[in-house]
């Protein structure tokens, strides 16, 4: 990699010398910073980046599609001439780059100014009076399924429509909060009561006043929305040119400005105050993208993975901001908050049904992020089975925290208890440190290639498991899903390929086998020549391929046996993505397979196949997946509130006879109290304070297991593994 940047510093250094945009300022030489910044990232993604592309017509004729994306994704602002007026610049955009000069950024900028205005004008003409639900009418509300507005006429009908339909939205959801009032349930959980202490502070309202309400709430809302859209300066649409461009070369490549965004990915290297999930832009929406281990949301319960946030309030106000549209590090701004205030997350989820959830900033329960064991024992399985749960690849640099450590007193602490097979869980776990994915596999072979990482030009390297011990020796099988990514893929392959475990999970895991660099541009001799920051280029510079050649980059893992994954509707793997990179092979590499005891593996599969067809809960997910994928193609929205009130009684007792809420009481949790303290610290004063939560953590562990139906299949496929192979031997340590 250093003489690529040599190399490139030298183009540069040549490069800038014939500027022609120079100035002479204060006695220094200066350069006009758009020329500089589109010149950096014009080079760095030519020279660096995995996949050699050149930005040149065709790569600027794609990038004009993700900009007007960008720009306008839900079809809303922008009529079909207005996109005509902008494709002038369809083969230009790579021009302008290295010009300096932006007629496209000034052209769209002053285009969708007028188009927000004239969107605001028609809120004021529209809730001069009040919107009537009695019309057969409805709104599209896939951006993909409809086209830009022809004319002025159908822009205002769009809006028109728009308005009402978050008006019918916000009546429907008042309607329920008062019905709520009106006849309250006789029996409550403690969460519910909590959560409606609010609402049963309300009053009753008129059917007037409600009609009323929802109309001022949402107008209110449209209000916001657009001055917030005015508020857009050229830099925000510097940043839509940029990243419309980098995303051509991969969904991971990406152009920071230097007005940082808040990180809303909590990690392990400090404890922000917020709701505890990592946020994504998602097609124009604010979607959630992973509920952080420990987080606020994690412990509430009701914020779920592909969620939608459409909306924010703050505990009791009835101030609300939408969020539609909005970039994802400015909603956040709005979600992230003091400690122990209520934030209100109103969500659309994936089976269409809409919600308001309440959730107490916090801290991360740090704790709670870190690996943790049980010992299992299933009703009928004669057997104990250690469980070894990895949220994440986590690695406390210069520190001795680390997950490979975790998990190995884990089985430590498994093996004592004379364990006859270990399940390794990487459900969920979206990678990390790449040094545990190398170690961690060590735990279980003897040495050996873990992995190879290859750049662009075909030159990387092997990781390498140099150790010949071996931690565990035993009956293994690895749990994937399709939010296990990077270092999970990585340790799941690997087992894979040496015949070390039975991997089990889901169709396929996420297929994310790239590795980034981050580049600051404000470092280096050009960066002294711009009086403004340039800001940082992320971009992908190498791709992981397995030690039997193939790339997890794609196409993920494929489990050995799979069984049903209520995640399956989502699409949103690597493969789902645009640009994403392509799988491919390399030359594969020496390795002994292991030579624990053989195992049958299609008799595994046509046991656990047997088994999942008698099994109810497994088969109610696959209803539910089955269900939510005709919900998810299902966008067009009804207009009429009798329609709508139908649809939504009909779906809410959809929603509840496929909810997966079953516990299997036959399961029995046992020594994982040890796990669930580790790394954690007990503040003066907070002792009390620190039982509780800790004892409602045991509850919530033991909960979470025995709801778990693919685990509890993994358990039996387990079963019979240990009783091809060994009689229920039971195995210690290889060392």
């Amino acid at each position: 990699m250093s003489k690529h940047f040599a190399t490139l510093i030298c183009i540069l250094a040549i490069s800038f010398s014939t500027v022609t945009s120079a100035q002479q300022s204060n006695g220094l030489f200066t350069v006009n910073r758009d020329q500089v910044l589109g010149k950096l990232l014009k080079k760095y993604l030519e020279e660096l980046h995995y996949r050699k592309v050149k930005i040149n017509d065709d790569l600027s004729q794609k990038a004009f599609d993700q900009y007007i994306e960008k720009l306008d994704y839900s079809k809303q602002f922008l009529l079909k001439s207005d996109v005509a007026e902008l494709a002038k610049y369809k083969l230009k955009m790579d021009d302008q780059m290295l010009d300096g000069v932006y007629p496209i950024i000034e052209k769209s900028h002053d285009i969708m100014m007028e188009r927000i205005k004239k969107a605001e004008a028609l809120r004021v003409k529209f809730f001069k009076s009040h919107f009537t639900f009695d019309a057969n009418e409805s709104i599209e509300i896939d951006p993909k399924k409809r086209d830009f507005p022809k004319n002025e006429k159908e822009f205002e009908d769009y809006w028109r429509k728009s308005f009402k339909q978050s008006v019918l939205s916000r009546y429907t959801s008042i309607l329920e909060d008062q019905e709520d009032l009106k006849n309250p349930k006789k029996k409550e959980d403690k969460k519910e009561k909590k959560q409606k202490k609010d609402k049963d502070a309300g009053k009753i309202l008129t059917e007037k006043e409600m009609v009323t309400k929802a109309h001022e709430a949402i107008s209110k809302k449209y209000q916001r929305y657009f001055e917030r859209e005015l508020q857009e300066e050229r830099d925000d649409f510097m940043d839509k040119f940029y990243n419309s461009i980098t995303e051509i070369f991969d969904p991971h490549t990406n152009y920071f400005a230097p007005k940082k965004k808040e990180d809303f990915d909590i990690d392990m290297s400090g404890s922000l105050e917020g709701i505890g999930a990592v946020l994504t832009e998602d097609e124009g929406y604010i979607k959630v993208n992973q509920i952080v281990p420990g987080g606020a949301a994690w412990r509430q319960k009701e914020l779920e993975v592909d969620d939608l946030i459409l909306a924010v309030s703050e505990g009791d106000s009835e101030d609300v901001v939408d969020l539609v549209g909005m970039r994802v590090d400015d909603a956040v701004r709005y979600i992230r908050g003091k400690k122990d205030t209520i934030v209100k997350l109103q969500v659309k989820k994936a089976d269409g049904s809409r919600k308001t959830i309440p959730i107490k900033r916090d801290v991360v329960v740090i704790g709670a992020s870190f690996t943790k064991g049980s010992v299992l024992e299933l009703a009928g399985l004669n057997m104990k089975i250690g469980y070894i749960h990895v949220p994440k690849f986590y690695r406390e640099f210069g520190g001795e925290v680390n997950c490979t450590a975790d998990v190995k007193n884990e089985l430590v602490r498994l093996k004592k208890q004379n364990v006859d097979g270990v399940i390794l869980d990487l459900r969920n776990n979206g990678g990390g440190a790449l040094r545990d994915a190398q170690e961690m596999s060590g735990l279980f072979i003897q040495k050996g290639p873990i992995v190879q990482i290859i750049d662009g030009e075909g030159k990387g390297e092997i990781l390498t498991d140099h150790d010949a011990s071996v931690e565990y020796n035993g009956p293994l099988i690895v749990m994937i899903n399709r939010f296990s990514a990077s270092a999970s893929e990585i340790v799941a392959a690997a087992m894979q390929d040496y015949g070390r475990a039975v991997i089990v999970g889901g169709a396929q895991s996420h297929g994310k086998g790239t590795v980034q660099q981050v580049i600051s541009l404000d470092n280096g001799f050009m960066s002294s020549m711009v009086s403004e920051k340039l800001g940082a280029l992320k971009l992908t510079v190498q791709k992981f391929y397995r030690i039997n050649g193939d790339s997890t980059q794609y196409k993920g893992v494929t489990p050995d046996i799979i069984i049903p994954d209520q995640f399956s509707y989502i699409e949103n793997r690597e493969k789902d993505l645009k640009y994403s990179l392509p799988w491919d092979r390399v030359e594969a590499r020496k390795y002994t397979k292991w030579n624990g005891p053989k195992h049958n593996l299609d008799n595994l599969k046509k046991k656990s196949s047997e088994r999942v067809k008698k099994n109810a809960r497994l088969q109610k997910i696959n209803e539910n997946v089955a269900y939510l994928k005709k919900r998810k193609d299902d966008t067009k929205v009804t207009l009429n509130l009798n329609q709508w009130l139908k649809e939504e009684k009909e779906n809410k007792k959809m929603v509840e006879k496929l909810k997966l809420d079953e516990e299997n009481k036959g399961l029995t949790v046992t020594h994982f109290e040890e796990s669930l303290k580790a790394h954690e610290t007990v503040r003066a004063g907070e002792e009390k304070q620190w039982q509780e939560d800790f004892k409602q953590r045991k509850e919530d562990w033991v909960e979470t297991l025995r709801k778990d139906a693919g685990l509890e299949e993994a358990m039996y496929i387990l079963a019979d593994l240990i009783e091809q192979t060994s009689k229920k031997m039971v195995y210690t340590s290889g060392k």
